[in-house]
């Protein structure tokens, strides 16, 4: 039998990730380092991965898994437009992506995932574990080692008007507290914004400015 609960902190150990339901989109972010018990393996980890113009999904986890996952939604995402005309949703995403990890369930998948984008407008994030359940969130989310210290931070600037130009700020200050707090996180950021005019990635030059 597996003991799912030490499955579970397997997975949160070693990366911060962290998304936000915004007034005009979503926000999400991460950082970059890699590790692989004490040892920290890369510094240019993608932990954040574009599935469509409206659709993103974060990583925590092993990285075999994760880069599985993501192919295979990008694949689906790529099916459906054929079918549908148009790209999934967030709440799509989620189903196919709990559906494939409750199936496997006896044999997880090492990953924990944050799901965000637009649902014909409206924005969503879904919060997805190694076998498969999920919960659609109203505020944030995060994931990960550090993700107690940037939860404490967001609880206390948190507001439902909040816009991704200022979510954004927010999740790099976020981040650079949980880089502070767990050994696991750091390296720098990746941060990205999901609105009506598409998906955006910050550069390293716009992150820098953020976490001044």
């Amino acid at each position: 039998m597996i003991d799912y609960e030490k499955f579970a902190d397997k997975v949160r150990h070693g990366t911060t990730t962290l998304a936000l339901v915004c007034s005009d989109g979503v926000a999400m972010g991460a950082d970059v380092r890699a590790t692989y018990s004490t040892y920290i393996s890369s510094s240019e980890a993608i932990k954040i991965h574009k599935i469509d113009n409206n659709l993103g999904m974060t990583i925590a986890g092993g990285v075999g898994d994760a880069e599985y996952l993501v192919k295979l939604l990008k694949m689906q995402n790529e099916l459906y437009k054929m079918d549908e005309g148009k790209s999934m949703t967030p709440k799509n995403a989620t189903s196919i992506m709990s559906l494939v990890m409750q199936e496997n369930k006896m044999y997880p998948y090492y990953v924990e995932l944050i799901i965000g984008g637009l649902n014909n407008g409206t924005p969503e994030i879904y919060n997805i574990d190694p076998v498969g359940g999920h919960i659609k969130e109203s505020k944030f989310t995060s994931t990960g080692s550090g993700s107690i210290a940037a939860t404490g931070y967001m609880e206390s600037v948190y507001s439902e008007d909040m816009q991704t130009v200022d979510a954004v700020k927010h999740i790099a200050k976020a981040l650079k507290i949980a880089m502070k707090r767990d050994s696991a996180t750091g390296d720098g950021m990746k941060i990205v914004s999901i609105t009506k005019k598409g998906y955006k990635e910050y550069t390293k030059e716009e992150i820098e400015k953020l976490v001044k």
